[in-house]
């Protein structure tokens, strides 16, 4: 798939055994957006969506996600971002930068968790109070 190329989407409930090239599907229930790597090698690229992982942005008529994917773990190592349904290549990273980006994701994760455990607490600690008033 070529810079600037079209990536058309499809809201579905469950995504498809069979993914079409160049398609990209999403599930809202699962929270989910999945397609076949845009440089054509054909894996299964799977874009979760959360407060740490991937944002999706639709307008009403085209689909961004962000940050952009890197598929590090595939023999094609694509690099690229969906902004506004059209594939938009990124550069290379190394692997230092990949490491740093990781170490990076799963600091957000913990902080992320960290928070919701927190929070759940605090919740919890209401829930005590309440019962002695």
């Amino acid at each position: 798939m070529k810079n600037g190329n079209h990536i058309p989407h499809e809201f579905v409930e469950f995504i498809p055994d069979g993914l079409k090239e160049g398609t990209l599907y999403i599930s809202m229930q699962f929270a989910t957006a999945v397609h076949k790597c845009c440089c054509g090698c054909g894996n299964e690229v799977v874009t979760p969506f959360s407060p740490t992982d991937w944002k999706l942005i639709f307008n009403g008529v085209s689909i961004s996600l962000t940050p952009s994917i890197g598929n590090w773990g595939f023999e094609c190592r694509s690099h690229y971002w969906i902004k506004e349904g059209k594939v938009v290549w990124a550069g290379d990273m190394s692997s230092k930068q990949i490491t740093t980006g990781r170490n990076h994701d799963l600091f957000r994760k913990a902080e992320q968790f960290k928070q919701q455990d927190v929070s759940t607490l605090k919740t919890v600690w209401r829930a005590i109070q309440n019962l002695w008033k």
